[in-house]
């Protein structure tokens, strides 16, 4: 009988040690928690190592070959409408036609001149839009009152085609740059002023109130704690007010012909009415590819707002 009570407590002790219980001294063994960190850590590690395993070539491919892909798809289908005889060759050039007078294009210096003029009016015309955005933005926020006298009106302004805005800006401005300016921040400004609105909307209550206690109040409130929490919201507006000021410019281009100022919506304009179709689909996709690299940019930046907050899945 003494035999047997004098195991069963040893017995327990084996158990509590296996179990991570306590010793009769109550102190904790913690037989499972080393092995469990170490699981932990093992896990860890190999996320780690999965995350960088892909070496920098495989990594440009991965990121290269869809748009090549889409491009060389683009090619074949724009080939197979010009076989099909839809419209004549001089009307609906081939591919085979048009990339040689892109890269003719290319070398000549009134081109990169009409270019350099369109994208001066862009950066221009888009700070502008920042600036008139992020205020009116900031001051809706700040005022209820104000929220419901131009809260509706600034969602009307972004959803109004801007070429509908060049009558005025015509009789306003007369053609000038002046003109152009106007309707290109009236179609960037909304969209711009709508992301903060946006991000300061979905700014978590806690954020506010642990900003307040720790004394921001006012500017510093927004410098320090608002502007950085709808930053994701006001990137993604600043990229849709891109998209928007850039199509106001080229329609700007089109309609208001300023002497002496040659860019790319003029020459597109000169392409058509010689009928150098070649030409004028050349032009075009110089546009087109100067849209997918601003766009390619903000992903950029999207992409770097994402890895510092940790949202990054890759």
């Amino acid at each position: 009988m003494a035999l047997e009570i004098n195991a069963k407590p040893e017995a327990a002790e084996a158990d509590g040690t296996r179990t991570g219980g306590t010793k009769n001294d109550g102190s904790s063994t913690g037989g499972t928690k080393p092995e469990l960190s170490r699981q932990i850590s093992g896990l860890d590690a190999l996320e780690l190592a999965a995350g960088t395993r892909r070496n920098p070539l495989s990594r440009a491919w991965s990121s290269v070959w869809p748009m090549a892909s889409a491009v060389l798809i683009a090619l074949l289908a724009w080939q197979i409408v010009v076989w099909s005889g839809w419209k004549p060759s001089y009307v609906l050039p081939g591919p085979g036609d048009t990339l040689p007078e892109l890269g003719r294009q290319l070398t000549k210096g009134s081109f990169w001149g009409a270019v350099g003029l369109t994208m001066q009016r862009a950066v221009i015309g888009f700070a502008v839009s920042v600036v008139v955005g992020t205020l009116v933005g900031a001051l809706v926020t700040q005022s209820s009152v104000l929220r419901r006298a131009v809260g509706s009106l600034i969602t009307g302004l972004q959803t109004m085609p801007s070429i509908a805005w060049f009558p005025l800006a015509i009789l306003l401005f007369q053609l000038s740059e002046q003109a152009i300016l106007f309707v290109v921040v009236l179609g960037a400004a909304p969209s711009i002023a709508n992301g903060l609105i946006a991000g300061v909307d979905y700014t978590p209550p806690i954020l506010l109130r642990a900003g307040k206690v720790m004394g921001l109040r006012g500017l510093n409130l927004y410098r320090h704690l608002i502007l950085p929490a709808s930053l994701p919201s006001f990137v993604a507006g600043l990229k849709q007010g891109w998209a928007f000021a850039w199509r106001s410019l080229m329609a700007g281009e089109l309609l208001v012909v300023i002497s002496s100022h040659t860019s790319l919506g003029v020459l597109l304009s000169q392409a058509r009415e010689f009928s150098q179709t070649d030409a004028m689909i050349s032009y075009m996709i110089v546009i087109l590819i100067i849209g997918i690299v601003m766009d390619r940019l903000f992903g950029l930046v999207d992409g770097a707002i994402r890895t510092r907050w940790g949202l990054d899945g890759d």
